[in-house]
């Protein structure tokens, strides 16, 4: 079996659509660079919830594995872990804002490009009103 350095110092692919939960917690222990007790005690602080199978046992998904590695440059960079609760919140609360801004964006160029058209409409038919007028009052209508 070839260990991990023959294989080069990447991590392995996606093993599900990211949110599904498939890795034990030794797996995702040896995936993070982390020990099975850190683990344990990020979820007792509400870093991190696994899902879990009917028997109990956590289950890690991609995205837990990707929260684990951002939590560790945390801890490295000096962060507690109340610091890192906040961080993470922030975080996610700011990716929530950009999306929000982009569909705003969206919604705002579609609305200028129908006012836009709609302002188009107003003088044409605003052009022809003045026509019919004009029609009217030289006794041709």
């Amino acid at each position: 079996m070839a260990t991990n350095s023959a294989r080069g110092s990447s991590p392995p692919g996606p093993a599900s659509d990211g949110t599904t939960g498939v890795y034990g917690i030794t797996v995702a222990a040896e995936l993070t660079g982390m020990s099975v007790q850190a683990l344990r005690l990020y979820e007792r602080k509400g870093l991190l919830e696994p899902t879990r199978t009917s028997g109990g046992t956590r289950r890690y998904s991609d995205a837990d594995i990707a929260r684990l590695r951002r939590i560790g440059v945390l801890i490295d960079d000096g962060i507690n872990l109340t610091g890192i609760v906040r961080v993470l919140d922030l975080e996610a609360d700011n990716a929530g804002l950009h999306a929000d801004n982009a569909g705003l964006r969206t919604r705002n160029a579609s609305l200028t490009t129908t006012n836009a058209a709609l302002l188009d409409s107003k003088a044409k038919l605003a052009a022809g009103d003045r026509s019919t007028f004009a029609s009217d009052r030289l006794g041709n209508g």
